[in-house]
């Protein structure tokens, strides 16, 4: 659930769509979502003073409230 709603926002957000890669590493209380976004897309996914991140990030964390579990997006480069 939560990897293809971040899945669709990124993808809205960059320049190249098929770049985007979401790798899932589940636990037991917490989800780790590793983001992976071509080199030139990094930075609209961040955004300026990383207000895009953050707001994907309360996004995330919100759906997962709901479920009970906690998540957490990391952006690599």
């Amino acid at each position: 659930m939560e990897k293809n709603l971040v899945e669709y926002i990124v993808k809205s957000l960059v320049d190249f769509p098929d770049d985007v890669a979401v790798n899932v590493v589940e636990g037991e209380k917490s989800t780790i979502l590793e983001l992976k976004v071509a080199t030139e897309d990094i930075g609209k996914v961040i955004g300026k003073q990383g207000r895009i991140a953050k707001a994907i990030r309360t996004i995330l964390s919100a759906t997962a409230t709901k479920g009970g579990k906690r998540a957490v997006l990391e952006i690599l480069d």
